[in-house]
């Protein structure tokens, strides 16, 4: 072969490894990310032929399916609308996905590796996505979404034990069918939305002062009125004034002057500790969208700041306040873990994942997040926790023939005017429970109680 002809040959031949080279660059690394680019018309187009899987809840009913239009094509379809919207989420060509629709988007669409997929085309088989079972509880569902109807707020229940969530409810909520809406939020309130948590974050504080080891239940704190914390006047609710009282007095009626100056003797990085064995300072590990999760903890314009920071101020943060803000979720949390012996559980929305043929495909077990604190510890706060409701602020949430320990909150946002984030956390039996209310007049222990209350029961406590 002459010397010009091999130039050619050899110029062709890189030319061909070029070509093959980048087609394979975006057939095999790439092609995961380009499925799921919502601006990608194929994957739509290929999608909207695609019976996507049924979303049932715990019970069977079913959540969302697929309906099917001209052309070998579906849409979703949302027998509940807004009820369990927030959780379930939308799948729209138009819009996107949330929720459960887009955090198992694989499974319902039934999506395989590639050869599998090619093996189906040829013999012309219909995908077919799987189906999903939650955990969800439409009975408690529909008693907290009807709770919070005229309200700004959110509802949130977990399995003590397993973390499996029960309840998942937010208002505003929308019509997953039609996520695009004027005046329509598809923002989650349970998970996203963020509030200073007010008096409920001293189950927290408590937990780090007894099991830490510094403080006992029966330990006594002055509960003076217009204590000095961190250089600034602080008072208790009402302005009312006690003696020496012990911690768990101290919850029973929220005190915050004995809070704040525990939470200041126990120091920035107790108080760190256990605030990141509770999961604040980072994302949820559940089962559900991260960018429709937010973070909880000091926050300063959307930044989470260290307790070690000086712009924190841990005697006001250890009784809720300051630059605190939570999620509803973060605060189950808290209950279940407390409820739970002291130990964190990851919290889920799906019980299993089940094929068309009605094989169970996938069954993700309960995850063990964290020990928190010991089973001791854990016993203590749980009674302490109890007084509350038996004698304390949180008498609304009571209930017959079980005991139920809680913690009620009332966040001041606009003094002058009376408003507050209404809140209580608490547990009872196998359920634990966080109710917000934003933005209102009253008290956690008047208004956010009696909904906890109507969810447990509707657990069946």
């Amino acid at each position: 072969m002459n010397a010009p002809i091999f130039r050619l040959f050899a110029l062709f031949a890189v030319m061909f490894a070029v070509l093959v080279g980048f087609s394979s660059r975006w057939a095999v690394f790439g092609a995961q990310r380009l499925r799921e680019n919502n601006n990608n018309s194929r994957v739509v187009l290929e999608e909207q032929q695609i019976k996507r899987g049924v979303i049932r809840a715990a019970d069977g009913t079913v959540l969302a399916g697929s309906t099917s239009l001209s052309g070998k094509r579906y849409t979703r379809r949302y027998p509940t609308g807004k009820l369990f919207a927030q959780a379930v989420g939308f799948d729209s060509v138009q819009f996107g996905r949330s929720g459960l629709e887009k955090q198992y988007n694989d499974a319902l669409t039934g999506r395989k590796e590639e050869l599998s997929r090619v093996l189906d085309s040829i013999i012309s088989k219909d995908r077919v996505g799987d189906n999903l079972q939650t955990t969800l509880d439409p009975k408690a569902q529909q008693v907290a979404f009807d709770a919070l109807e005229g309200h700004k707020g959110a509802v949130v229940a977990l399995d003590v034990k397993t973390g499996a969530v029960r309840v998942l409810a937010g208002t505003p909520s929308f019509d997953p069918a039609d996520p695009g809406k004027k005046g329509t939020t598809t923002f989650n309130n349970a998970t996203q939305g963020l509030y200073p948590p007010g008096s409920t974050f001293k189950t927290v504080t408590a937990t780090a002062a007894i099991d830490s080891g510094k403080y006992q239940p029966d330990s006594k704190v002055s509960g003076k009125n217009g204590k000095v914390i961190s250089g600034t006047v602080l008072n208790n609710f009402g302005g009312e004034n006690f003696g020496d009282i012990t911690l768990t007095d101290a919850l029973t009626h929220s005190v915050n002057t004995v809070w704040a100056e525990v939470g200041v003797k126990l120091g920035r990085k107790t108080m760190q500790e256990y605030m990141d064995r509770f999961g604040f300072g980072q994302k949820p590990p559940m089962d559900y969208p991260r960018d429709q999760m937010s973070t909880s903890g000091p926050n300063r314009k959307g930044t989470i700041l260290p307790m070690s920071s000086s712009r924190v101020d841990v005697g006001r943060t250890a009784i809720g306040q300051g630059l605190l803000l939570v999620t509803p979720l973060q605060m189950a949390t808290v209950a279940q873990t407390i409820g739970n012996g002291g130990m964190r559980m990851e919290p889920r929305l799906v019980e299993k994942v089940i094929d068309p043929d009605g094989r169970t495909v996938e069954t993700p077990l309960p995850k063990e997040a964290e020990r928190v604190m010991s089973e001791e510890s854990a016993a203590k706060l749980t009674t302490m926790m109890k007084s509350v409701v038996r004698e304390g602020s949180g008498t609304a949430a009571a209930l017959e023939g079980v005991e139920v320990a809680g913690k009620t909150g009332t966040a001041e946002i606009n003094i002058a005017q009376g408003i507050n984030d209404l809140w209580f956390i608490g547990f009872a039996g196998k359920d634990a429970v966080a109710v917000v209310i934003d933005h209102e007049k009253g008290q956690g222990g008047t208004v956010a109680a009696p909904i906890a209350k109507r969810v447990l029961q509707a657990l069946g406590q």
